[in-house]
């Protein structure tokens, strides 16, 4: 066992939440995991490659899933506005996995985007650099830094 330290993100944004969320969104392509039918069978994986390009959105990154947290906190009497991304990029995540399997586990990463008390929208988000850094291998590390700036980069184009 061993215990790593993670670097959490909170960041308030300037825009109303369906505002942020849209524009957020807008970014983001849609991952469709028939993207790999056949190919076991096959072994096509340019087809499969050019497949998985073709899904990723202006940022790089794919939607996998949407949680709404804010309905399910209406079971509590405390209804708001909170969404849990799940994205990434199979084609980004394989150029980690390939040296550490245990990468596995963070990817796709995962944003929350909720309204405050205030009526403020703000992102949270752990560092992909923190998370995939535990695994000591310089290549994943390369990767998990781009995965940085690309976060960085979706959430800055989504506050504009």
């Amino acid at each position: 066992m061993s215990r790593i330290s993670i670097e959490h993100v909170r960041q308030t944004v300037g825009k109303p939440f369906d505002e942020f969320r849209a524009t957020f969104e807008g970014q983001l392509g849609h991952f469709d995991p028939s993207a790999y039918e056949g190919f076991v069978e096959d072994g096509d994986s340019q087809a499969v490659r050019a497949r998985l390009e073709s899904m990723a959105g202006p940022s790089g990154f794919m939607l996998f899933r949407t949680s709404d947290h804010g309905a399910v906190l209406r079971l509590v009497g405390k209804p708001r506005k909170a969404l849990q991304y799940l994205l990434g990029n199979p084609l980004i995540a394989v150029e980690m996995t390939q040296h550490a399997i245990g990468a596995a586990l963070y990817a796709p990463l995962r944003v929350l985007i909720y309204e405050d008390e205030s009526g403020g929208t703000c992102v949270e988000y752990d560092l992909p650099s923190s998370l995939f850094g535990q695994f000591g291998d310089d290549r994943v590390n390369r990767v998990a830094d781009s995965l940085d700036r690309k976060l960085e980069a979706l959430i800055a184009t989504a506050t504009q």
